[in-house]
């Protein structure tokens, strides 16, 4: 018998974004961040479980080291007590930690994904959990990214990389929603 509640998934709402964005780097969906904190506060009512993913850079000059300041987590979506961090060193919540064992000893069987960024870890982890075989939800209005340069030269805004990656992914990894609809499906099964 699976867990009758979807588990949410929250990747990355790590400080070294707010730097980046304070550096000039142009982001998309400025109120991600507000609307992970309404899913955290509709999943924590339902008394559904949550997993919140920390990225920990490798790389010397990386913003997400734990001794630098980006590491640490948004006060507004941080974890409360009892909530399990994981720790992870690659694009992938599923890759080098204990994700994947946790939500099958659980019977976790539908995962709620949102964070950032969109097409980099949020990416990553939708298509491992498509793969995986997990019912896959992404939040669309809860995840956010940066412009990129393509390696033609060609700038490519955070909205256009957004939308390509929510195409890219629905349907065959995963589900595309809302916050709404997610929080009135949760609200649903309470009744």
């Amino acid at each position: 018998m699976s867990h009758p509640l979807p588990a949410l998934i929250v990747v990355d709402v790590q400080r070294a974004f707010d730097e980046w964005e304070a550096a000039g780097k142009r982001r998309n969906n400025p109120d991600a961040v507000a609307r992970i904190v309404d899913l955290l506060a509709a999943f924590r009512a339902s008394g559904a479980p949550i997993f919140h993913i920390r990225h920990e850079g490798t790389k010397p000059n990386s913003t997400f080291r734990p001794e630098c300041s980006g590491y640490a987590v948004k006060d507004e979506a941080r974890e409360q007590a009892g909530e399990p961090v994981i720790v992870k060193r690659v694009n992938s919540a599923f890759i080098g930690t204990d994700l994947e064992a946790r939500l099958r000893a659980s019977d976790i069987a539908t995962l709620v994904i949102c964070g950032a960024t969109t097409n980099h870890c949020v990416e990553t982890t939708t298509r491992m959990a498509g793969n995986l075989g997990f019912d896959t939800r992404l939040v669309r209005d809860a995840t956010w990214t940066f412009e990129r340069t393509g390696p033609d030269g060609d700038m490519h805004s955070a909205e256009d990389i957004h939308a390509m990656t929510l195409a890219n992914l629905n349907g065959e990894f995963a589900r595309i929603v809302t916050t709404t609809e997610v929080i009135a499906s949760l609200t649903a099964m309470r009744q």
